[in-house]
């Protein structure tokens, strides 16, 4: 079936804008909350980015914190074998992923840590799920700053005492 290029473009000029907007670092979350997601057991089907909201990107000496809700929705593609056109469904399974990531601040950055958590909106919205998502955000962001000194051999002596 081929659409009219009236129907197409728009689409097209929305997903483009939206991916325009984001910087290198927030796309490298979004492939890595969809490769996380696609790789878990009970995941048959391809998903696609529906939208993006809550974005936050925060820089320290220590990286740069990114945090962000993810929608998805379900494709009709099969994840063991994908196609190239992949029509989004309507009316199916659409969940949505809270990541959150810490990045180093060298010129091709590392992730010092991350947290992901996917599911229905109603399951994310929970009070206790969602206590527990802002406990590992704040986590998150706080590595690589003072606490997390590199180990370096010698900076800690053990010894072991004599019996009582």
């Amino acid at each position: 079936m081929r659409l009219p290029v009236s129907l197409w473009l728009p689409l097209a000029l929305a997903v483009a804008t939206v991916a325009a907007g984001q910087s290198p670092l927030q796309r490298r979350v979004v492939r890595d909350v969809l490769e996380y997601f696609h790789g878990r057991s009970n995941v048959h089907f391809l998903f696609r980015e529906r939208e993006l909201d809550g974005v936050i990107e925060r820089e320290d000496p220590s990286g740069t914190f990114v945090q962000l809700r993810l929608g998805l929705a379900q494709t009709g593609c099969r994840k063991r074998a994908p196609q190239r056109q992949c029509r989004v469904l309507e009316n199916r399974r659409k969940p949505t992923c809270l990541a959150c990531y810490k990045f180093d601040t060298s010129d091709v950055p590392k992730v010092l840590d991350k947290y992901h958590n996917c599911g229905p909106a109603h399951h994310l919205a929970a009070k206790e799920i969602r206590q527990r998502d802002e406990a590992e955000c704040r986590a998150v962001e706080e590595a690589g700053k003072g606490g997390d000194v590199l180990y370096l051999p010698g900076m800690f002596a053990f010894s072991r005492g004599l019996p009582a």
